[in-house]
């Protein structure tokens, strides 16, 4: 007798994801969201919606010169309901019907936003709709009155809204066009890096991390582990690079930097932008290409360990990386137990940290090497899209674009994998059937 296999929050979640990926796929080829009027390979629909849904930023081609007014809101919109989830968005709805939210939905909810209670659900999601609209609003007035001194008012209020939605979740996807190249137009202008950058760092510390710092009414005393190690070490992860950036760009450390014409103002604030969007958001103000090859991995370090769980962001996550780093450093110091802001880390989250750094490990050899195969690229032009697609950042240094159909494929699965976690991916394919608890006898290996 075949047993049924049931739905749980994590299969559903990942359902909802790929509905919202082949819905938008189908609106992408259609001739209505072309320029051209025409159909649009199948492929590349796929792609650019998995890209939208999964808060990406990789194109196959500008989003500015092949769609239409229409096909850019469907990505919007796709950018939106991927960024602060789609079981948000459901959530919404049944809220402004009057609708009961069941036991089973407030799981799935709980798994999606991040949550540690069942019971405060409702109230996160209530909070995660305030703070998005607020500050996308804002978001959108500033850079609108920054766009105004190169368009009129209703292209500035429109790119403003589109920058505004796509940088807050940490999408990167951009509408100036191919000649300008995301915002490489505007590397001198501080008030729209700013705004981005702010709106970046907002969308990637996490839905918990917002409703933690309200309950404590800001005082650092009160503040859960989980949110002062994302605020630590997330400043940390912001500064030190943004120093590298400008030491590398600045003086090219054997190479010709990419700023070294730049104004001292210009070199820092590209700096920083340079250390903010590859985590994960995939905007860049600088043309890429021109990175020294130490400013291209350190870039590729940074796309790989992203923003922070229950956030728009991808990569392993902030929190992720220092438990693995934390567990090192006491491992080498011959300390049993690993304790940050005096509190033990349990093994289980020491255990599942250590496998999804393993995990994304894999994906990203596995990816390069089946790219490299079939690909007349580099090695660093391979490794930076895999781990771009997968860390769900969006920035490229040109193999979204030429790359073959196969190549597409493999992205395609990557930025997937990465907006689910590749550890919940790995979960729907592996089911464990032995349900008796057995104590096996301990044996003994070397290692290190």
């Amino acid at each position: 007798m075949v047993k049924k296999r049931k739905i749980t929050p994590v299969r559903l979640i990942s359902l909802g994801y790929l509905i919202t990926i082949l819905i938008g796929t189908l609106l992408l080829f259609l001739p209505i969201t072309s320029k051209s009027g025409k159909f649009t390979n199948i492929i590349d629909a796929l792609f650019t919606s998995t890209s939208a849904t999964c808060v990406t930023g990789l194109v196959p081609f500008d989003t500015f010169s092949h769609w239409n007014i229409f096909g850019q809101i469907v990505i919007l919109i796709l950018i939106q309901i991927g960024g602060i989830g789609f079981m948000t968005i459901i959530t919404l709805f049944f809220m402004m019907f009057k609708k009961n939210i069941g036991i089973f939905n407030r799981t799935v909810l709980m798994q999606s936003a991040g949550s540690y209670n069942i019971s405060e659900v409702g109230a996160l999601i209530k909070r995660i709709i305030k703070c998005t609209i607020l500050c996308e609003g804002i978001g959108t007035i500033i850079l609108t009155f920054c766009f105004m001194k190169d368009m009129n008012f209703a292209k500035a209020l429109y790119y403003g809204i589109f920058h505004s939605v796509s940088a807050f979740c940490n999408a990167g996807f951009d509408i100036f066009g191919a000649a300008g190249g995301s915002l490489t137009d505007y590397y001198s202008s501080p008030l729209v890096l700013i705004t981005i950058m702010i709106l970046i760092v907002i969308g990637g510390l996490g839905f918990i991390v917002w409703s933690d710092i309200i309950d404590s009414k800001f005082k650092i005393s009160k503040l859960q582990l989980h949110t002062k190690i994302v605020l630590v070490f997330n400043s940390l992860l912001i500064i030190f690079p943004a120093i590298l950036f400008f030491v590398f760009e600045f003086t090219g450390v054997g190479q010709k930097g990419s700023f070294q014409e730049f104004s001292l103002a210009d070199k820092i604030f590209n700096s920083l932008f340079l250390s903010i969007s590859p985590r994960t958001a995939g905007f860049n103000s600088v043309n890429l290409n021109e990175l020294t090859s130490s400013g291209k991995l350190l870039t590729i370090i940074l796309m790989f360990i992203g923003g922070n769980s229950g956030s728009t962001a991808g990569g392993v996550k902030v929190t992720t990386f220092i438990v693995v780093m934390a567990n090192l450093i006491s491992s080498a110091k011959g300390k049993k137990d690993v304790v940050m802001f005096k509190r033990k880390i349990s093994t289980q989250i020491i255990k599942q940290s250590s496998s999804l750094i393993i995990a994304y490990l894999v994906l990203i050899l596995v990816a390069t090497l089946t790219i490299s195969a079939v690909e007349s690229c580099s090695l660093e032009e391979v490794l930076f899209e895999t781990v771009s697609a997968l860390g769900t950042v969006g920035l490229s240094l040109g193999l979204s674009a030429t790359g073959s159909v196969f190549t597409k494929i493999i992205l395609i699965f990557l930025m997937y994998s990465g907006r689910l976690g590749a550890l919940t991916l790995f979960s729907l394919f592996i089911v464990d059937r032995n349900d008796k608890i057995i104590d096996e006898p301990k044996g003994k290996i070397l290692v290190g």
